[in-house]
């Protein structure tokens, strides 16, 4: 589930940057400390004071490794897996869960604190993969945009079809990103397994930009992210975007500068796994264990404004008060996915960009 506006953190937490300090006072310094990597994607991010926190009660530091968006992240890790990048990673999502288990890539562990997690997150009972966060992917829109050029916000799938949106949407590359990939599955749950192509194939008639990756369409592309050259006022993102865009402002607006299509959301999930051939299983498994604790469980949010998966964990203000939430997300079988990912890719790859 993500991945909103955090160039700032993810900036300060560079991939060969220790993401924990070192133990204190005189108990934790007589520790002996472990070093473990954790490859994720480009935009995880988390406190330093929370991460210092884990290094202080464990001993283990935790050194990151981005590897790419969420797609791209997880071929790389597949692609090494006899020699792995790192000892755990974060930010497989259900769009590409089937891909993970059946690569073979983790080391089964069920954590305890898979007892605080409903089980509709639950969705692999091999426990290969734990759930961290939840979200939706949905299409969001720059509201000053449309206010300023007086069109109309679209409401459907079937509206971004329509002339006025000509050249005004962004989205991703479903084979190496994981909102491009749900937001493909969203039209094909819409559309059905026999619409889907003709709606893409009308999407490319009217301009549709595709871009390999979040950062690219949020932050570069949008009109309402980071860059200063984006021309294209809708982009694939999250349904979480809203309350980012109002929280990284300064001065922070009274109502969010981005709005979300909430008929177009997606249900996504977000998991992280221990890498087979570790050589740091246990504290492997301690990391697991406090990516599902109620202090980072708290602490996700605001860093990489997606839903925590362990039930009861408060949400800071700005997050009630401006992520948007659909009555009903779209959603598709995990084994109809794992059946048929490969194949829907392929054939949107043809439609689009051939």
């Amino acid at each position: 589930m993500r991945r909103m506006l955090i160039l700032v953190a993810v900036a300060a937490l560079a991939a060969t940057t220790l993401l924990a300090g070192t133990p204190a006072g005189p108990a934790a310094a007589a520790k002996k400390t472990e070093t473990i990597t954790l490859v994720t994607h480009d935009s995880f991010a988390a406190s330093p004071a929370v991460l210092r926190a884990f290094t202080r009660e464990t001993g283990i530091k935790v050194k990151k490794v981005a590897a790419g968006d969420a797609g791209a992240a997880l071929n790389q890790v597949i692609l090494t897996k006899d020699h792995p990048l790192g000892d755990v990673f974060f930010g497989l999502d259900n769009t590409f869960l089937s891909r993970a288990l059946d690569a073979g890539i983790f080391e089964p562990y069920q954590s305890p604190e898979l007892a605080t997690v409903p089980a509709q997150y639950q969705l692999d009972p091999s426990h290969q993969v734990t759930p961290i966060d939840h979200g939706d992917v949905c299409i969001n829109t720059d509201n000053a945009w449309f206010e300023q050029h007086q069109v109309p916000v679209p409401q459907t799938f079937e509206d971004l079809l329509k002339p006025e949106y000509k050249g005004k949407l962004v989205v991703e590359n479903p084979a190496t990103s994981s909102p491009g990939l749900a937001f493909v599955l969203a039209t094909i749950a819409h559309f059905g397994p026999d619409g889907w192509r003709d709606y893409w194939a009308q999407l490319r008639a009217n301009d549709v930009q595709v871009v390999s990756g979040w950062e690219q369409a949020y932050e570069g592309a949008f009109t309402a992210g980071g860059g200063k050259n984006g021309d294209r006022p809708l982009v694939v993102s999250y349904a979480s975007s809203p309350p980012a865009a109002v929280y990284f402002a300064k001065p922070r607006p009274a109502t969010s500068p981005v709005g979300t299509v909430l008929s177009t959301c997606f249900e996504q999930e977000e998991f992280a796994g221990i890498l087979k051939g570790t050589t740091h299983l246990a504290a492997s498994r301690k990391l697991v264990d406090f990516l599902l604790s109620e202090r980072f469980q708290a602490d996700m949010p605001l860093q990489m404004f997606v839903f925590p998966v362990r039930d009861g964990t408060p949400l800071p203000a700005v997050f009630t008060k401006f992520a948007a939430v659909p009555p009903s997300s779209l959603s598709l079988p995990a084994n109809q996915i794992g059946a048929n990912r490969e194949r829907w890719i392929e054939q949107w790859d043809a439609t689009v960009l051939r």
